[in-house]
């Protein structure tokens, strides 16, 4: 759907799979799409409702399914004004999968057909990190971090880094080999993030593959698809688009790679894997920059603490796996001749 989507697309699965852009959801393009492409089965993910994509697929017998699907409580309302469109299209759909039994409950409300709802858990949990990713990890952090004690922050929104910029003094002034590690979200923003980091402390940019001293204080990874490895790279790691209000980001890749997680007060996007990684105390969420100064002092000064995090958080992933495997079934049968 998105230019970086396309990007990743490639980069994971190069020649094995074709991209292409969904068309816009106007009739004469949704034909020539199907026209051409003439799928067996059509997969939507989480919230993708198109109601002219959809009805192509009913009239066509063309079997579809919304998976991972979710819709934030404050978003049922709105679906509900346009009944109009929102219902015909959801009675095309065969299946809707969802993450949670909230999410069952959503779209059933929105005008998702009751016997064709299920909540298969979110395929967020499934994720699997590669040996060689976790290793590139270690020796990047055996290299290029040596000796730093490296906190990492994940996948930042605008004025996010600015609030872990005036942190850093604060913290270095009691961890002096701390180095902060920022990943922005979104390439789009790597300049403006370069400008705004260099104007206040000694930064590296990954791009430049210029090597980090004892002088620097900020590293910036301005390049795309490698957040598993730089996760593997750090000691804590604090998930981004948490303290802003962007809803938060997916904590499971950190957690799953081994590293301790933290995460600030605005998880709407993930509230109930934020809710359940906190209930098992498999995470630190912080609510206040004070907070955030709090959780990072101690879990430097208490490597068990740390170790605990790491495996509470394995812990909390595996029992919530398998969510692919349900989903891949349904498919197989659909597929059947």
């Amino acid at each position: 759907m998105t230019p970086t989507g396309s990007a990743r697309v490639k980069a994971v699965l190069g020649e094995s799979v074709a991209h292409v852009y969904v068309p816009y959801d106007l009739p004469d393009a949704v034909y020539r799409f199907m026209q051409c492409f003439k799928p067996k089965l059509a997969v939507m993910i989480e919230t993708e409702i198109w109601p002219n994509l959809f009805a192509h697929c009913g009239k066509n017998n063309i079997p579809l399914y919304i998976v991972n699907a979710r819709i934030a409580a404050k978003s049922v309302a709105n679906y509900q004004k346009l009944s109009a469109l929102i219902h015909p299209a959801l009675a095309q759909v065969d299946l809707i999968a969802t993450q949670t039994q909230a999410d069952a409950e959503h779209f059933i409300a929105i005008g998702g057909i009751k016997d064709k709802v299920k909540n298969l858990g979110n395929i967020k949990f499934d994720v699997e990190i590669a040996q060689d990713t976790i290793e590139q990890g270690l020796r990047l952090k055996a290299d290029l971090f040596k000796d730093r004690f490296v906190w990492l922050i994940a996948s930042t929104h605008k004025d996010e880094e600015a609030i872990f910029l005036q942190l850093y003094p604060i913290i270095k002034a009691k961890i002096p080999e701390l180095l902060l590690v920022i990943v922005p979200r979104h390439q789009q923003r790597f300049a403006e993030v370069k400008k705004l980091c260099e104007a206040q402390l000694t930064t590296v940019m990954r791009t430049t593959n210029a090597p980090v001293n004892a002088q620097t204080d900020l590293y910036v990874v301005d390049s795309i698809g490698e957040l598993k490895m730089f996760y593997a790279a750090a000691d804590i790691a604090f998930v981004g688009g948490s303290m802003v209000a962007a809803g938060g980001h997916n904590i499971l890749e950190a957690a799953a790679v081994g590293v301790p997680v933290l995460f600030g007060p605005n998880m709407s996007n993930f509230k109930e894997i934020a809710d359940g990684v906190l209930k098992q105390q498999a995470a630190i969420q912080c609510q206040t920059t004070e907070d955030v100064v709090q959780a990072v002092l101690t879990l430097y000064q208490q490597p068990d603490y740390r170790a605990e995090l790491i495996a509470k958080g394995k812990t909390f992933i595996r029992d919530n796996q398998g969510t692919v495997t349900r989903i891949c079934e349904l498919f197989e049968f659909a597929l059947k001749p």
